[in-house]
C-alpha cells in the first residue's frame, strides 16, 4: 500500500466514532465479575422510572405528629422531590439536606407554590418531634418564608417506609455492627400523579439539573415560557446523570427562528412593494 494511503487508513481507524456515547466512569463496569459487598447488596438504588406510587395507601406522620396519607402532598400540577433520609444521621443524610437547601436557594421555583419536598426517614424508630426539629433547622436555613409550607419531614412504621422506598428502588439497610443506615444519596422526583420521573443523584445538584427535573415532571406546566423552550433544547444524559443540551433541538428553534425572521422580512417586502405598485398607478 503506498505511504499516503497507509498514513489515511491509519488517521481514519485513529479517530473515535462520532455517535459512540461517551460512558460515564459513574456507570461504566471495567470489571463486571467485580462483587458488591454484602453489607451494601440492599443499600443499593434499583431506578423504576415510569413506576407509579400508591400514594394514597401509604400513611405515615408528619412533624406534628398527624397520622397523613402520601397522597396529602400530591396536588394538580405540582411534582413531589422524595428525600429519603433518616434525621439521626451523621453523615450522609445531612450533606443531602444541605445540598437540597443550597440548590433550593438557588432555585426561583418555591417549594408550595410549583412544587413539594417530602424528606421521609428510613428508620421507623424516630418520631415526630425529631422530624419537627430537622424542619425547623432547615427551614431557617432556608431562609425563605414564602417556601415554608411546601416542604415536609416525616416518620413512619417500618413496613410503611419499607412500602414506599421499595416502590421507588430505593435500597436500605441497617448496620448493627456501625448502628448505622447503610443507604445511597438521592433526590426522587415523581409526577403530581405519583410516577417516578427522575433520579438526581448525590449531595449536590446543578440548579439546571434540579429544574429542569421538576419541569420534565411537572410535564413543562411549571416555569416561564423561556423555561419550557430549554427543557425543548436539553435532554437527560445517563452518562453524566444531568441534563446536557441537545444540538439537534437546538438547530430547530434556531430554524424556527430564522423562518421567522425571513417571514417578517418577506411580508415588509411585500407589503411596501405593493404599496409602491399603487403610488405608480395612481
Amino acid at each position: 500500500m503506498p505511504p499516503f494511503k497507509l498514513w489515511l487508513v491509519t488517521l481514519i481507524l485513529s479517530i473515535p466514532a462520532f455517535a459512540e456515547p461517551v460512558k460515564g466512569p459513574a456507570i461504566e463496569n471495567k470489571n463486571p465479575e467485580s462483587k458488591i459487598p454484602y453489607e451494601l447488596q440492599a443499600a443499593q438504588i434499583s431506578e423504576k422510572l415510569g413506576a407509579i406510587v400508591d400514594v394514597a395507601s401509604i400513611r405515615l406522620k408528619d412533624e406534628s405528629g398527624r397520622n397523613v396519607a402520601l397522597s396529602e402532598y400530591f396536588k394538580p400540577g405540582h411534582p413531589v422531590v422524595l428525600v429519603p433520609v433518616y434525621y439521626g444521621c451523621p453523615n450522609l443524610c445531612t450533606f443531602t439536606l444541605n445540598g437540597l437547601v443550597e440548590v433550593l436557594k438557588k432555585s426561583d421555583l418555591i417549594p408550595g407554590q410549583k412544587f413539594e419536598v417530602v424528606a421521609v426517614s428510613m428508620d421507623h424508630t424516630e418520631k415526630p418531634d425529631l422530624a419537627q426539629a430537622k424542619k425547623d433547622a432547615y427551614l431557617k436555613e432556608y431562609a425563605r418564608p414564602e417556601g415554608n409550607t411546601g416542604w415536609h419531614f416525616l416518620v413512619g412504621s417500618k413496613d410503611q417506609v419499607a412500602q414506599l422506598f421499595g416502590q421507588v428502588g430505593f435500597g436500605y439497610r441497617y448496620d448493627e455492627k456501625l448502628q448505622q443506615f447503610a443507604h445511597s444519596a438521592a433526590l426522587i422526583v415523581l409526577t403530581p400523579e405519583g410516577k417516578v420521573s427522575r433520579y438526581l443523584y448525590g449531595v449536590q445538584w446543578e440548579p439546571k439539573d434540579f429544574k429542569f427535573a421538576l419541569l420534565e415532571a411537572s410535564n413543562g406546566k411549571i416555569g416561564s415560557l423561556m423555561d419550557r423552550v430549554l427543557l425543548f433544547c436539553y435532554h437527560y444524559d445517563p452518562s453524566t446523570r444531568g441534563y446536557n443540551v441537545q444540538v439537534v433541538q437546538l438547530m430547530r428553534i434556531g430554524g424556527l427562528f430564522t423562518l421567522f425572521i425571513v417571514g417578517i422580512y418577506m411580508l415588509n417586502f411585500w407589503s411596501r412593494q405593493r404599496r409602491s405598485s399603487h403610488g405608480i398607478k395612481g
